[in-house]
Protein backbone atom coordinates (compact mmCIF):
# COMPACT_ATOMS: atom_id res chain seq x y z
CA UNK A 1 0.00 0.00 0.00
CA UNK A 2 1.48 3.42 -0.95
CA UNK A 3 2.73 5.43 2.03
CA UNK A 4 1.28 8.71 0.74
CA UNK A 5 -2.26 7.48 0.10
CA UNK A 6 -4.85 10.00 1.26
CA UNK A 7 -2.27 12.74 1.78
CA UNK A 8 -3.32 16.22 0.65
CA UNK A 9 -0.35 17.73 -1.19
CA UNK A 10 -2.21 21.01 -1.75
CA UNK A 11 -2.48 21.74 1.97
CA UNK A 12 0.07 24.34 3.14
CA UNK A 13 2.82 23.26 5.52
CA UNK A 14 2.14 23.84 9.19
CA UNK A 15 3.00 27.42 10.15
CA UNK A 16 3.00 28.70 6.56
CA UNK A 17 0.55 31.33 5.34
CA UNK A 18 -1.61 31.41 2.25
CA UNK A 19 -1.68 34.89 0.75
CA UNK A 20 -4.99 35.92 -0.75
CA UNK A 21 -5.45 38.78 -3.17
CA UNK A 22 -7.74 41.81 -3.22
CA UNK A 23 -10.34 42.09 -5.96
CA UNK A 24 -8.58 44.80 -7.94
CA UNK A 25 -11.05 45.64 -10.71
CA UNK A 26 -14.18 47.61 -9.88
CA UNK A 27 -16.01 45.86 -12.71
CA UNK A 28 -15.34 42.49 -11.03
CA UNK A 29 -16.78 43.84 -7.77
CA UNK A 30 -19.88 44.97 -9.70
CA UNK A 31 -20.19 41.55 -11.36
CA UNK A 32 -20.17 39.81 -7.97
CA UNK A 33 -22.72 42.27 -6.57
CA UNK A 34 -25.05 41.66 -9.53
CA UNK A 35 -24.63 37.91 -9.18
CA UNK A 36 -25.51 38.03 -5.45
CA UNK A 37 -28.35 40.56 -5.68
CA UNK A 38 -31.05 37.90 -5.33
CA UNK A 39 -29.37 36.46 -2.19
CA UNK A 40 -29.67 39.11 0.56
CA UNK A 41 -27.35 37.27 2.99
CA UNK A 42 -24.50 36.75 0.53
CA UNK A 43 -24.99 40.22 -0.93
CA UNK A 44 -24.77 41.85 2.51
CA UNK A 45 -21.72 39.79 3.48
CA UNK A 46 -19.92 40.88 0.33
CA UNK A 47 -20.96 44.55 0.40
CA UNK A 48 -20.23 45.09 4.11
CA UNK A 49 -17.00 43.11 3.76
CA UNK A 50 -15.59 45.25 0.94
CA UNK A 51 -16.83 48.53 2.45
CA UNK A 52 -15.23 48.14 5.87
CA UNK A 53 -11.79 47.15 7.08
CA UNK A 54 -13.15 44.44 9.39
CA UNK A 55 -11.48 41.06 9.56
CA UNK A 56 -13.83 38.20 8.65
CA UNK A 57 -14.06 37.06 12.29
CA UNK A 58 -15.18 40.56 13.34
CA UNK A 59 -17.55 41.01 10.40
CA UNK A 60 -19.37 37.85 11.47
CA UNK A 61 -19.73 39.12 15.06
CA UNK A 62 -22.04 42.02 14.16
CA UNK A 63 -25.37 41.62 15.95
CA UNK A 64 -28.83 42.41 14.64
CA UNK A 65 -29.53 44.85 17.49
CA UNK A 66 -26.45 46.90 16.52
CA UNK A 67 -27.83 47.64 13.07
CA UNK A 68 -31.62 47.37 13.45
CA UNK A 69 -32.14 51.12 12.96
CA UNK A 70 -28.82 52.05 11.41
CA UNK A 71 -28.42 55.09 9.16
CA UNK A 72 -25.49 55.90 6.83
CA UNK A 73 -22.58 57.32 8.80
CA UNK A 74 -23.66 55.83 12.13
CA UNK A 75 -20.87 54.35 14.22
CA UNK A 76 -20.69 50.71 15.29
CA UNK A 77 -18.52 49.07 17.91
CA UNK A 78 -16.99 45.60 17.68
CA UNK A 79 -14.46 43.96 19.98
CA UNK A 80 -11.77 42.53 17.71
CA UNK A 81 -11.37 38.80 18.08
CA UNK A 82 -7.66 38.92 17.22
CA UNK A 83 -6.56 41.85 19.43
CA UNK A 84 -9.47 42.12 21.93
CA UNK A 85 -9.41 45.88 21.25
CA UNK A 86 -12.67 47.77 20.98
CA UNK A 87 -13.03 48.93 17.40
CA UNK A 88 -15.26 51.76 16.17
CA UNK A 89 -16.17 52.13 12.51
CA UNK A 90 -18.80 53.79 10.33
CA UNK A 91 -21.09 52.22 7.77
CA UNK A 92 -21.64 53.93 4.43
CA UNK A 93 -24.92 53.95 2.51
CA UNK A 94 -23.97 50.84 0.47
CA UNK A 95 -23.56 48.86 3.72
CA UNK A 96 -26.76 50.25 5.24
CA UNK A 97 -28.83 49.43 2.14
CA UNK A 98 -27.45 45.88 2.00
CA UNK A 99 -28.06 45.35 5.74
CA UNK A 100 -31.63 46.67 5.51
CA UNK A 101 -32.38 44.30 2.61
CA UNK A 102 -31.02 41.43 4.67
CA UNK A 103 -32.99 42.34 7.81
CA UNK A 104 -36.28 42.52 5.89
CA UNK A 105 -35.61 39.15 4.21
CA UNK A 106 -35.83 36.98 7.35
CA UNK A 107 -36.97 37.04 10.99
CA UNK A 108 -34.47 38.09 13.68
CA UNK A 109 -34.46 38.07 17.44
CA UNK A 110 -32.81 41.10 18.99
CA UNK A 111 -29.46 39.53 19.93
CA UNK A 112 -29.11 37.29 16.84
CA UNK A 113 -25.97 37.48 14.74
CA UNK A 114 -26.69 39.59 11.68
CA UNK A 115 -25.08 37.10 9.32
CA UNK A 116 -26.90 33.90 10.21
CA UNK A 117 -27.61 31.16 7.72
CA UNK A 118 -30.17 28.35 7.81
CA UNK A 119 -27.86 26.35 10.06
CA UNK A 120 -26.95 29.19 12.38
CA UNK A 121 -24.05 31.63 12.45
CA UNK A 122 -21.77 31.64 9.43
CA UNK A 123 -18.18 30.67 10.25
CA UNK A 124 -14.97 32.13 8.81
CA UNK A 125 -14.21 28.89 6.87
CA UNK A 126 -17.74 29.00 5.40
CA UNK A 127 -17.26 32.65 4.37
CA UNK A 128 -13.89 31.71 2.91
CA UNK A 129 -15.55 29.11 0.67
CA UNK A 130 -18.26 31.59 -0.33
CA UNK A 131 -15.71 34.22 -1.44
CA UNK A 132 -13.74 31.61 -3.39
CA UNK A 133 -16.90 30.43 -5.15
CA UNK A 134 -18.02 34.01 -5.99
CA UNK A 135 -14.64 34.85 -7.52
CA UNK A 136 -14.53 31.57 -9.42
CA UNK A 137 -18.07 32.12 -10.74
CA UNK A 138 -17.06 35.36 -12.48
CA UNK A 139 -13.84 33.81 -13.81
CA UNK A 140 -11.31 35.55 -11.56
CA UNK A 141 -7.86 33.94 -11.67
CA UNK A 142 -5.79 33.92 -8.49
CA UNK A 143 -6.15 33.08 -4.83
CA UNK A 144 -9.17 34.57 -3.04
CA UNK A 145 -10.77 33.99 0.34
CA UNK A 146 -12.56 35.72 3.21
CA UNK A 147 -9.58 38.03 3.81
CA UNK A 148 -9.90 39.27 0.21
CA UNK A 149 -12.85 41.40 1.37
CA UNK A 150 -10.75 43.48 3.79
CA UNK A 151 -7.85 43.57 1.33
CA UNK A 152 -10.17 44.83 -1.41
CA UNK A 153 -11.33 47.65 0.86
CA UNK A 154 -7.71 48.64 1.57
CA UNK A 155 -6.62 48.30 -2.06
CA UNK A 156 -9.35 50.57 -3.38
CA UNK A 157 -8.88 53.14 -0.62
CA UNK A 158 -5.31 53.50 -1.86
CA UNK A 159 -5.69 53.01 -5.63
CA UNK A 160 -9.23 54.20 -6.42
CA UNK A 161 -9.74 56.85 -3.74
CA UNK A 162 -6.07 57.91 -3.31
CA UNK A 163 -6.09 57.70 0.50
CA UNK A 164 -2.57 58.46 1.72
CA UNK A 165 -0.49 55.58 3.02
CA UNK A 166 -0.09 56.93 6.55
CA UNK A 167 -3.88 57.17 7.01
CA UNK A 168 -4.40 53.70 5.56
CA UNK A 169 -1.67 52.31 7.80
CA UNK A 170 -3.56 53.60 10.86
CA UNK A 171 -6.87 52.20 9.58
CA UNK A 172 -5.31 48.76 9.17
CA UNK A 173 -3.35 48.98 12.42
CA UNK A 174 -0.06 48.32 10.60
CA UNK A 175 3.35 49.19 11.98
CA UNK A 176 4.84 50.53 8.72
CA UNK A 177 3.87 51.85 5.31
CA UNK A 178 5.87 49.03 3.72
CA UNK A 179 3.67 46.50 5.56
CA UNK A 180 0.56 48.26 4.20
CA UNK A 181 1.86 48.27 0.61
CA UNK A 182 2.71 44.58 0.82
CA UNK A 183 -0.65 43.82 2.40
CA UNK A 184 -2.66 45.43 -0.38
CA UNK A 185 -0.44 43.90 -3.09
CA UNK A 186 0.53 47.18 -4.76
CA UNK A 187 4.20 47.53 -3.84
CA UNK A 188 5.56 45.86 -7.00
CA UNK A 189 3.14 47.91 -9.13
CA UNK A 190 4.21 51.21 -7.54
CA UNK A 191 7.91 50.39 -7.89
CA UNK A 192 7.42 49.45 -11.55
CA UNK A 193 5.53 52.71 -12.15
CA UNK A 194 8.49 54.75 -10.81
CA UNK A 195 10.67 53.46 -13.66
CA UNK A 196 8.08 54.52 -16.23
CA UNK A 197 8.40 58.21 -15.27
CA UNK A 198 10.19 60.18 -17.97
CA UNK A 199 12.28 63.31 -17.38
Amino acid sequence: MPMNKGKNFNRPKKGSKIRVEPIKKLEDIELIKKMLMAKPLDYALFVVGINTNLRASDLLRIKHNQVANIKPGHELEVREKKTQKLRRFNLNSACVNAINRLITSKPYRNNDDLFKGQRGTITVPALNLKVKSWCKAIGLKGNYGSHSLRKSWAYHQRITYKVDLSTLMVCLNHSSQEQTLTYICVQPEEIRAVYENEL
